[in-house]
């Protein structure tokens, strides 16, 4: 079964309540979305450390094949200092 933009930001948003989250369907399909995460927890961090706390948040939705989320490109950072 598919998911629904609102239920991957409601994931993310769950791990990181003040982060910037945008969610981008890429294909229409429910199955391939592009996700923006920037919040400041990620400052520090690697890219790729920034990434899999992302992961987590999705709590087992991309797992597998029989995973409700199929692709999901992810873009994170830290905001920009002002």
């Amino acid at each position: 079964m598919a998911m629904q933009a609102h239920e991957i930001e409601a994931l993310i948003r769950d791990a990181f309540p003040e982060a910037q989250i945008t969610i981008t369907d890429l294909a229409g399909d429910g199955n391939h979305y592009a996700a923006e995460v920037i919040d400041d927890s990620f400052r520090g961090l690697t890219r790729v450390a920034q990434q899999r706390a992302v992961y987590a948040a999705l709590k087992g939705k991309m797992d597998g094949p029989s995973g409700e989320l199929h692709a999901l490109a992810l873009t994170t950072r830290a905001p920009l200092p002002t």
